[in-house]
């Protein structure tokens, strides 16, 4: 087998980007030993593109999460994990080479889809719990996922193809992403963030007016399009009946958490919307009901709030710790405690709430 035949993968990536650049030659930063013999690296390759519109930045495209050789996996629709990243980064005049960071956050996006098997899609975000450019001073601490506006998809011999673009963002960004959608925010910011390219010296799109207004007024007209949110602590005690009293059930929230699934209850339950909340060994499905009540299951919850209820909850849960009592349905308490954010080391180096 020759070897054009065993890197059709490949060779279709290479080819979308010529359709950009021509005869460009990219800046290649391949891995010295390969992911599945044992290297740090699980993307087999990263190309830089010197790109000038509609500013000077690198288009940088990684080469790894679709199947760059041979056909492996059983879906014939796609191949691999069915997607490349691609990230535009802000390039000053003088820059002859990527920066380092970002090829290094690429790959750090290789080890969190190989080790968890979760994907990327367009209209995903991604809290990085820190800046995305380890000890810088940015203001970029999270990720949006959108399709790359000139990388359309491409269906190689291996399977579909999507081209996804990674967006540096501001934690109120972020915020506002769960809170109404992030082709939302996007769609509002492209005049001020042109391309899309991250720049890390960049203020949050949402001092500017314009930009706030228009969230706001999204928010409040099409509610929110996140159905789901992974919340790291959640638990839920039933209450307990005693000879002359009752435990009341006490669901636990954590305080990182608690102002997103505030305002979520506003975009989604008071839109007539369900919002899941779940840990790795618990679902709790919140749904708008005529009564507040609930069902619990071993592994989910299903907790009904009467509209009072859910503007009630909503108002009153924020990232501090709590104890709150709902006013219409005494047998429940909402308990808001500490999160604490650890680095890569299991450190703690942040306490919310």
């Amino acid at each position: 087998m020759n070897e054009e035949a065993v890197t059709t993968g490949w060779d279709a990536i290479e080819e979308q980007m010529k359709k950009l650049y021509g005869a460009q030659e990219p800046k290649h930063y391949g891995t010295v030993i390969p992911y599945m013999l044992g290297g740090k690296d699980p993307l087999d390759g990263l190309s830089a593109y010197k790109a000038e519109n509609p500013l000077p930045h690198w288009h940088i495209v990684t080469f790894g999460f679709s199947e760059l050789y041979e056909k492996e996996s059983e879906n014939k629709e796609y191949s691999g994990y069915g997607f490349e990243l691609t990230f535009r980064v802000a390039r000053t005049e003088d820059e002859e080479e990527p920066p380092m960071w970002a090829l290094n956050l690429l790959q750090n996006m290789g080890r969190y889809v190989f080790s968890s098997g979760n994907v990327f899609a367009s209209g995903d975000y991604l809290d990085a719990n820190g800046p995305i450019c380890l000890g810088s001073d940015t203001q970029l601490t999270a990720l949006a996922f959108v399709e790359d506006p000139e990388l359309p998809s491409v269906v190689t011999p291996n399977g579909k193809v999507e081209f996804l673009q990674m967006v540096g963002i501001t934690k109120d960004e972020l915020e506002a992403m769960k809170t109404w959608s992030t082709s939302g925010v996007l769609g509002a910011s492209q005049t001020s963030l042109p391309g899309y390219i991250t720049d890390l010296s960049r203020d949050s799109l949402l001092r500017i007016p314009s930009i706030a207004e228009t969230v706001q007024r999204g928010l409040e007209q099409e509610g929110s399009n996140t159905g789901f949110l992974f919340v790291d602590q959640l638990a839920w005690e039933p209450g307990k009946s005693r000879l002359f009293s009752k435990t009341p059930t006490v669901l636990t929230l954590g305080a990182k958490q608690a102002g997103t699934v505030g305002k979520l209850l506003r975009g989604r339950l008071l839109k007539g919307k369900d919002l899941t909340l779940a840990s790795q060994d618990l679902r709790v499905v919140l749904e708008p009901g005529a009564e507040t009540e609930y069902e619990a299951g071993e592994q989910e919850v299903r907790l009904r709030l009467d509209e009072a209820t859910a503007d009630e909850l909503s108002r009153k849960l924020l990232p501090k710790e709590d104890r709150i009592e709902l006013t219409a349905y005494k047998g429940c308490i909402i308990q808001v405690v500490k999160t604490h954010i650890k680095d890569q080391d299991g450190n703690v180096v942040s306490t919310i709430g």
